[in-house]
């Protein structure tokens, strides 16, 4: 008699395709794409990406609202935060010069249910960023005619007073979206003209108000009769910060786009640095002239740059400035549609999206098909929605990006380096287990030469302090420690964020909670710091790792748990129907299930031995010349 337990096997088999890693591979160049971009042009494109409208409204508004003159140290706060993520957006974007960011890099290193999820978060997040940006792009120019298009409009269509749904239906902003989309739609070498163009005009302008605000300047507007250098003090600051950060969200751009670099070891990281510097020194500089011009508490937020020449009797100037923002505002609707279809292009090259969406036009070697599809439904968003609702939906696509790929960084540093090349027939080897795990990749670590350190074992002149560690198998304290850091990361963001505000807890609780976490998240990082890692000298490696990744886990944590309930309910609906597409369409069509191995076939036995008690004898049998099953298939 015999009986199968189909469930706990089919079970683990499902489980292990959740978390199926996709080979990492670090030296192949070959691409379907044109790889033309070189390290200017993506310098530019990234710049593009992170000066936008932000520039024009946004320091208005921290500066009046939140932090006063103060605001430029928010920036510089800000800056060196995104430095923390651009960090490991450039290590990965040299060692993998594949199309994908945060999707491929989740994917290579944690799994592929996890890189799905990234990637489809991402796809939103273009969808509604550039959805936005058209919209802002068409206000901008309306307020320029004294509002004639929104006038013309309303009186032709109506209001409509729908929820979810705009007053009036913008085709000024579709408009420019489809325009924009046949334009990329040309070819990488077109796209980067046009970016080209824009930037220069829009660095120009930024450096005409950068010099005439300087000549204007009033050093009595940060004196105490106007409230000082910092009205709102250090939580002003800080509060500014967090909104700040999200002015240079766009520098991912760069490592999207590294499959079409020339020399993307050399390029990515180059270009990530200089454009996060540039967008930088350009916010920076423009807060300081802004609040130095005029009064801050007296600035218009939703012109403040206009306004403030304006009021300085330079009303001329302000032709200027919107003809800058304008130009801003066009390279980061660029930024969006030549990234987002390569997003898409990289998930359904990997079977994980619709095939459609991995055509590349034989001509213009672009992922056309991606690039119409999504300019016209972003078009559609544009046309129709009230966006302001969506738009915090571009904060917890973006942080969770970033803490998957800081995380990343993390598992990359301690596993075993790939091969540079498998065995050919003429060298047989003996056939190896292959691993699909992050964890499976830790503990093949040091198996064969335990003389000589490899990734994920203990540092050898730590041992004789630390042989607690060395009696675990290997890489299982640093998956321990990893777990520890990112748990400890999201307790101790949980009681900075709300232990005075929503938790209402005493002040010894939150103190003990706060040293708690704090000295786990410490130890977890000594842990780490404990084992050897990955060294390569031929390509960019950001320095102090495990530090500066779990800092940006924590920052970024610490951002994503001050947004409101709401956005959080909107992404957990959105990440719902993500599920819904992967397990319907994305495990049936993943590439990997090319890779996984035949496996062995083995069918339960129940004898009776001959004292009457029962006995369990398993056969194990070769597997079947048959063709590969489905995900979850079970006999």
């Amino acid at each position: 008699m015999a009986w199968g337990l189909p469930n706990t096997a089919s079970l683990a088999r499902f489980c292990q395709k959740l978390n199926r890693l996709k080979p990492l591979e670090e030296s192949s160049m070959e691409t379907s794409l044109r790889r033309c971009l070189s390290t200017l042009d993506l310098t530019l494109l990234g710049v593009g990406g992170m000066v936008g409208s932000g520039l024009y409204v946004l320091t208005g508004t921290v500066a009046k609202d939140m932090a006063g003159p103060a605001v430029l140290l928010s920036f510089v706060v800000a800056a060196v935060a995104s430095l923390l993520a651009a960090l490991c957006y450039a290590e990965f974007g040299a060692r993998v010069p594949r199309t994908g960011s945060a999707y491929l890099f989740t994917y290579v290193s944690m799994g592929e249910v996890w890189a799905f999820l990234i990637g489809w978060n991402v796809l939103l997040e273009y969808l509604i960023g550039g959805a936005a940006v058209a919209r802002a792009w068409s206000g901008y120019l309306d307020a320029i005619f004294s509002h004639t298009i929104r006038n013309f409009t309303e009186s032709q269509v109506g209001v409509w007073q729908v929820p979810f749904l705009a007053h009036y239906p913008d085709f000024l902003a579709a408009g420019i979206l489809l325009v924009a989309s046949a334009f990329v739609s040309c070819g990488a070498r077109v796209s980067s003209w046009l970016n080209h163009t824009f930037s220069a005009i829009s660095l120009i302008v930024i450096l005409f108000i950068i010099i005439l605000g300087f000549i204007l300047a009033r050093p009595h507007n940060w004196s105490s009769e106007e409230g000082g250098f910092a009205p709102f003090g250090f939580s002003g600051v800080m509060a500014g910060t967090a909104t700040c950060f999200y002015a240079f969200v766009g520098f991912d751009v760069i490592a999207a786009s590294s499959e079409e670099a020339k020399n993307p070891r050399r390029a990515v990281p180059m270009a990530i640095a200089i454009s996060l510097g540039l967008a930088a020194g350009a916010y920076i500089l423009v807060s300081t002239v802004l609040t130095l011009m005029v009064p801050w508490h007296s600035l218009d937020p939703d012109s403040a740059l206009a306004d403030a020449f304006y009021r300085r009797g330079y009303s001329w100037a302000g032709f200027i400035v919107a003809a800058g923002s304008i130009c801003a505002m066009n390279t980061v609707l660029l930024s969006n549609l030549f990234s987002l279809p390569r997003i898409v292009y990289a998930m359904a090259a990997d079977g994980l999206f619709f095939q459609i969406f991995a055509r590349v036009h034989p001509q213009t070697q672009v992922p056309v098909v991606g690039i119409l599809v999504f300019g016209v439904l972003m078009a559609f968003l544009a046309l129709l929605l009230d966006l302001e609702a969506l738009v915090q939906f571009l904060s917890i696509g973006t942080l969770l990006a970033y803490t998957f790929v800081a995380a990343s960084i993390i598992i990359l540093r301690f596993q075993k380096a790939s091969l540079p090349s498998s065995p050919g027939p003429a060298s047989p080897v003996p056939t190896t287990k292959k691993y699909q795990s992050f964890s499976d990749h830790i503990q093949l670590v040091g198996a064969d030469q335990p003389s000589i350190p490899e990734p994920g074992q203990l540092r050898p002149a730590l041992r004789p302090y630390l042989g607690f560690l060395g009696g675990c198998s290997p890489g299982a304290a640093v998956t321990w420690a990893l777990g520890i850091l990112v748990a400890s990361t999201i307790i101790l963001g949980c009681v900075l964020v709300f232990g005075d505000s929503a938790l209402h807890l005493p002040r010894w609780t939150y103190t003990l909670l706060l040293v708690i976490s704090g000295v786990m998240f410490l130890l977890s990082l000594l842990v780490l710091g404990a084992h050897q890692q990955q060294q390569q000298r031929d390509t960019f490696q950001i320095p102090l790792v495990p530090l500066t990744p779990a800092l940006s886990i924590l920052l970024n944590i610490c951002l994503m748990l001050k947004l409101s309930y709401l956005t959080w309910l909107r992404f957990a609906i959105w990440l719902l129907i993500g599920l819904a597409v992967y397990f319907g369409y994305g495990i049936w069509h993943s590439k990997e299930n090319q890779r996984d191995p035949p496996e062995l076939s083995t069918t339960r036995y129940v004898v009776f031995s001959s004292g009457g008690l029962e006995e369990t004898v398993q056969a194990v049998q070769p597997p079947c010349q048959t063709p590969a099953q489905e995900p979850g298939y079970t006999e």
